[in-house]
């Protein structure tokens, strides 16, 4: 990590970290500009180049601190006890959108990482996404999928319900509503409509 960026206040630090997640998250390594990311942040392109050497610098930077700080969310977020498919589940979610209280873009950074074909940043997210996999792997793994009533497959029911929460995440950004409490509100009312559904069968 880049311990002058961090030697900053508090404020400048997330603008700038901000300004990157959502110039990446929008527009890919490829497309994003660092003008970009210096327009949206309010700052000078000299400031930035002070703490970052390049844009591969600044992806790098987002990158290892959206993995790190994500991976905290969930160790926090996440019992280490809860073996139940919809409170993990909830819980996740939680996580995420929590996450997103102070780094709207962070979870849209993400998922679009995992599609970037630049071998630059291959590189770079190679290095460390193990990080953030393992978190969920680990979360994974507690899963009493058994504890379901018989004909429910856990592993598809678990995929649904995640694809349903990013669904309902991104059709808030595009019609510029997006407020993570609202979001996640919303997020465990449907994880409570297909448990129900679910466990009523």
């Amino acid at each position: 990590m880049n311990a002058k960026f961090f030697e900053l206040k508090k404020e400048k630090q997330d603008r700038m970290i901000n300004a990157a997640l959502k110039v990446f998250a929008i527009n890919g390594y490829r497309h994003a500009s660092t003008d970009d990311v210096v327009k949206e942040a309010g700052i000078s392109k000299g400031l930035l180049f002070h703490y970052f050497e390049n844009k591969l610098g600044v992806y790098q930077f987002a990158y290892d601190y959206s993995v790190r700080y994500m991976s905290l969310e969930l160790s926090t977020f996440v019992g280490n006890k809860e073996r139940d498919l919809f409170e993990i589940v909830k819980q996740i979610q939680s996580a995420r959108l929590d996450a997103m209280k102070g780094y709207p873009y962070m979870q849209q950074f993400l998922t679009r990482s995992a599609y970037e074909d630049a071998n630059e940043v291959l590189f770079v997210i190679g290095q460390r996404k193990d990080i953030l996999d393992n978190a969920y792997q680990d979360i994974y793994r507690r899963i009493n999928f058994n504890s379901l009533p018989h004909g429910n497959d856990g592993r598809l029911l678990f995929q649904l319900m995640n694809h349903a929460a990013e669904g309902l995440i991104q059709e808030h950004f595009q019609d510029g509503s997006f407020q993570a409490d609202m979001v996640l509100g919303e997020v465990l009312q449907y994880v409570n409509v297909i448990q129900k559904m679910v466990l009523s069968r």
